[in-house]
């Protein structure tokens, strides 16, 4: 039997960057994943990160190559139509974000924590977790090796166990799936805008964002019944460009798909965050539409409060903010799913709505477009609230 003072499960972004925190404190970590690296690393992610996420990379010392590739943004843009609305979030807030890849973090949280010796056990499932309401917790995994540790983290995403451990006599689940999904196309070509594009059209939904000078992710809004067979690269920048309109047609560069996907999109809170020795971040207790790209970020926010928690507890005997974790990450897990909320229903055309709707729509767009306050509001929300 395997022992260590926190057991990890999952190797996405969430559960490494908490190994490392953890590690530079010396607390002694081990991470099962389920995957291998190489699909870690395949799966295309979010490219938009708050301060929060770039300065908890900085404190881990996992932020060099982010420091030299990653492109600083001011803020963001909206289209409806020959509309085009600016919001300048450096000018509103003082903050920026920064365009890097999930899969490019990724990659140097995997490099660091080879580097620095942590313990990942990879291609190994967890098939059960006992013990959450007492003073150890054992997993097991693989073809039934175990691990004993005095807390357990689960960062194994929506469809892993450990939020499954929770009694479901305690928790309490909040969904709302949307009835459209993401088409999305990554591509070797330089992105039309410096900044993310947001456009609201008849057509439905489209975004231009980058993961570097050179390469650009866009999507548009399509049925849950699309295939991606239905969408050969000539009807994708058709589309694109019909959705982004006149004001960006003349800067968009086409090329040939690297990837393509489409993801259904949805929003999701598990209650608590917490149970016993057992706790939840990460995707395995929320998910958020991309839209307003907070997915990773919140992830990070989650990190951020538990690391402390756990650091607290292992050098001073505090508990105090292990038992705070979940409230205090889900009062800002409940106000970014809001945004997020708020973004996917203004910019989307959703199948049961109408004229009327559509209206709305356009009189929001055009309210922000004119009201400093307004766009504050979406400018604090973008960049990251506070932790």
């Amino acid at each position: 039997m395997a022992k260590a003072s926190v057991a990890i499960i999952g190797a996405g972004p969430a559960g490494l960057m908490l190994a490392l925190a953890l590690h530079g404190e010396g607390i002694d970590t081990i991470i099962v994943e389920r995957q291998s690296p190489t699909h870690i690393l395949g799966r295309i992610r979010a490219g938009i990160l708050e301060r929060t996420t770039t300065e908890l990379l900085r404190s881990i010392g996992v932020a060099d190559r982010l420091d030299i590739e990653g492109v600083p943004h001011r803020g963001f843009n909206m289209i409806d139509g020959d509309r085009l609305v600016h919001i300048d979030c450096v000018a509103l807030t003082g903050k920026s974000v920064t365009a890097y890849g999930q899969t490019e973090v990724t990659r140097d949280l995997i490099n660091a924590a080879q580097e620095r010796g942590l313990t990942i056990i990879w291609e190994s499932p967890v098939t059960a977790i006992d013990g959450i309401e007492s003073d150890h917790v054992a997993i097991t995994h693989g073809d039934g090796a175990t691990i004993e540790a005095d807390f357990v983290i689960g960062c194994d995403g929506f469809h892993g166990p450990a939020r499954q451990a929770i009694p479901a006599t305690v928790q309490r689940l909040f969904e709302r799936a949307y009835p459209f999904g993401w088409l999305g196309v990554l591509a070797d070509v330089p992105p039309c805008r410096h900044e993310v594009i947001y456009a609201s059209h008849d057509s439905g939904f489209a975004l231009a964002s980058m993961r570097s000078p050179t390469r650009s992710r866009y999507y548009v809004q399509v049925g849950l019944d699309e295939r991606v067979e239905d969408w050969p690269d000539e009807r994708f920048w058709a589309e694109l460009i019909l959705r982004l309109g006149p004001q960006v047609e003349r800067d968009i560069v086409t090329g040939t798909s690297i990837e393509k996907s489409i993801a259904p999109l949805r929003s999701f809170v598990s209650e608590p965050m917490q149970h016993g020795r057992l706790f939840l971040a990460g995707d395995a207790a929320h998910i958020v539409p991309p839209t307003g790209a907070k997915g990773l970020n919140l992830a990070s926010s989650d990190i951020a409060y538990l690391s402390q928690a756990l650091i607290a507890f292992y050098r001073r005997a505090d508990e105090a903010a292990l038992t705070d974790y979940g409230e205090r990450a889900l009062a800002r897990v409940w106000k970014s799913s809001r945004f997020s909320w708020y973004l996917t229903k203004l910019m989307h055309r959703f199948p049961a709505d109408g004229d009327f709707e559509r209206q709305m729509q356009r009189a929001e767009i055009d309210y922000i477009a004119h009201s400093p306050a307004m766009q504050t509001v979406l400018a604090e929300n973008y960049v990251g609230l506070p932790l």
